[in-house]
């Protein structure tokens, strides 16, 4: 298992991801001051968010039946547990985004390769 979201493993037999994308930032309140640069203030965490891209095989696993999971997690709203197959917890995350786009069809339409890229937002806090 690369990292699981809930109980939803990504892996060979489900989605195997090419790359974790992670974005993490930081808020800071500004006040203009005349001659000087702008004061700053740290106000708190802001967004963390990863982007998951990968391309799945029919010879390998039916990605359409592992995004179409993953919707229903998205359809939910509900917040999963983000956590990689060494045991690190990453946090709380929701899903906001998939993007898919399927590929070179067998003659009945199934798609032989699909593209994918899945976007996860942090919706836990530090002090929970």
């Amino acid at each position: 298992m690369l990292l699981a979201l809930g109980l939803f493993p990504f892996s060979i037999q489900t989605l195997a991801f090419d790359e974790l994308a992670r974005r993490a930032s930081w808020r800071h309140a500004t006040s203009a001051r005349i001659g000087a640069r702008d004061a700053t203030q740290y106000t708190g965490p802001g967004e963390e968010t990863i982007t998951l891209p990968g391309t799945v095989y029919a010879e390998i696993a039916d990605g359409r039946v592992s995004i179409d999971e993953l919707r229903r997690m998205a359809d939910s709203g509900d917040a999963w547990s983000l956590v990689d197959g060494l045991g690190y917890v990453y946090g709380a995350f929701v899903i906001t985004g998939i993007d898919d786009r399927a590929k070179a069809f067998f003659p009945d339409g199934t798609p032989r390769q699909i593209d994918f890229a899945i976007d996860l937002l942090r919706v836990d806090s530090d002090g929970a």
